[in-house]
């Protein structure tokens, strides 16, 4: 994010109008483009969904949760916050 002068952006109608509630300080404006969420641009996010269906589906079909864990690297807590919660 990079700061621009107001008075190059603004029409001068609008700067004054701004200026009677700001004078001197810094305005933040957001956009209002739909942001992301974490991982969608990447694609973790769809590799993690991926990967707790898949423990999920093991974990139906038999296998215990320390035998998750060892497979796939993760806590046994995380194991069980997995296979526990609803998913989507």
């Amino acid at each position: 994010m990079g700061y621009k002068k107001a008075d190059s952006i603004f029409p001068k109608h609008l700067l004054d109008e701004i200026q009677k509630y700001v004078q001197g300080e810094y305005v933040y404006i957001p956009s209002n483009s739909s942001r992301k969420r974490w991982g969608e641009k990447s694609g973790a996010r769809k590799e993690l969904v991926k990967r707790n269906n898949k423990i999920r589906k093991e974990f139906k079909e038999g296998k215990t949760i320390e035998e998750l864990a060892n497979q796939f690297y993760l806590s046994i807590n995380t194991i069980k916050k997995i296979v526990y919660s609803k998913g989507k």
